[in-house]
């Protein structure tokens, strides 16, 4: 199972890499990484999407308390979330291609930020399902270059991660 792990640490030299640390000393795989600064300069808020057994994320979440540098931790999927993650695409565009592709940059509620004679850049907001959606109705060779943030998340309503 896809699980959405969001922690709140202390904003310094060599955390990151103490997560990152943990995961891998345990065989454990990070599908996707985020970090940032939050309201509070000292914290920074980490995103860690990963993949396993109900079990097993309960354990890295076990051993991730026991960091020093971590400050409180929540599994967004144990509670009603949003979650967002940002792609751009860079897809060839080419003759009656490009108003195809416009179509569906519509339909996925994308926008097209680059443009060049041969090519469209676009960008897309939404689930990881809607963005895997969006290649998959892209023909395949069309594809040119394909960034993700991977998932940030955040929990619904008065559900909120904070000291």
């Amino acid at each position: 199972m896809r699980h959405i792990i969001s922690l709140l640490m202390e904003n310094e030299a060599g955390a990151l890499s103490r997560v990152a640390g943990l995961f891998s000393a345990r065989g454990y795989n990070i599908e996707s990484l985020s970090v940032a600064p939050t309201e509070d300069p000292t914290l920074s808020r980490m995103t860690v999407v990963t993949i396993g057994s109900d079990e097993v994320v309960e354990q890295v979440t076990k051993q991730l308390n026991k960091l020093i540098e971590v400050v409180k931790i929540i599994d967004l999927n144990e509670g009603n979330h949003i979650e967002r993650e940002l792609m751009l695409v860079k897809v060839r565009a080419i003759g009656s291609d490009r108003e195809e592709i416009k179509r569906l940059v519509e339909i996925f509620r994308g926008c097209i930020i680059d443009v060049t004679d041969k090519s469209y850049t676009i960008e897309l907001t939404g689930t990881s399902s809607k963005l895997d959606a969006f290649l998959e109705a892209v023909e395949r060779s069309a594809v040119l270059e394909t960034v993700r943030t991977g998932a940030s998340g955040i929990g619904r309503g008065e559900w909120i991660l904070k000291v």
